[in-house]
């Protein structure tokens, strides 16, 4: 981190649409606050294994409430997600893992197109409602971020090598020991340890704490 600055990392999995929110938001902030902001993709799946977590929808009632939820936030961010009740078994029959390793390839290989890359995949999954675990969508994807087709091939062919896997287990690893349970995960480096904050509600917290 540059002189002064707070080093916040978000950590984040595309399958999740308040990391969508986290990550719009940051970027916008990012401008205003005295911060350096660092991407830093995660599974999601992983996670909720190592710490028993269910997702929300499991809970009916909290299905309900998150469907309103994320309409509100939606809108008052400016954010283009769609979520509709259907949308909680499109997500238990999509598995991320894919897209998170093509995600983390990038960020290994060139990380110039982390950013635009990670929000295509959230435009495709939670904009448009189609999938994003497939070859051929991930290769859709990366063309919408201005990939070439070379370089999106070149990466895709990646996402089963050793390096690539373990870099998004030792990202996953780290969240956890940060203290994350879910997705995003903020943390913020600051006085000299680190402090989460889960979701993409608590930003106005984060920026209290770090002076902001």
């Amino acid at each position: 981190a540059r002189m002064g600055r707070t080093l916040v990392e978000l950590y984040y999995d595309v399958i999740s649409p308040y990391s969508w929110l986290a990550f719009e938001v940051l970027c916008r902030y990012r401008h205003i606050w005295n911060i350096d902001l660092r991407f830093r993709p995660a599974f999601l799946g992983g996670i909720m294994q190592q710490t028993g977590n269910k997702p929300p929808a499991m809970l009916p009632k909290r299905g309900e409430y998150m469907l309103k939820d994320m309409k509100r936030m939606a809108k008052y961010y400016q954010v283009p997600v769609h979520m509709s009740a259907d949308d909680f078994q499109r997500i238990m029959g999509t598995s991320s893992l894919t897209a998170m390793r093509f995600i983390t390839a990038m960020d290994m290989t060139n990380p110039q197109y982390l950013e635009p890359l990670s929000r295509e995949f959230w435009m495709r999954f939670w904009s448009q409602h189609e999938d994003i675990s497939q070859p051929e969508s991930i290769l859709a994807v990366a063309q919408q971020a201005g990939l070439s087709a070379e370089l999106s091939q070149k990466t895709l062919e990646m996402v089963s090598s050793p390096p690539v896997k373990d870099r998004l287990k030792e990202t996953t690893a780290e969240a956890l020991k940060h203290g994350a349970f879910g997705m995003p995960a903020v943390v913020a480096h600051y006085d000299g340890k680190p402090h989460l904050f889960f979701g993409s509600d608590r930003l106005e917290l984060l920026g209290s704490v770090i002076g902001e």
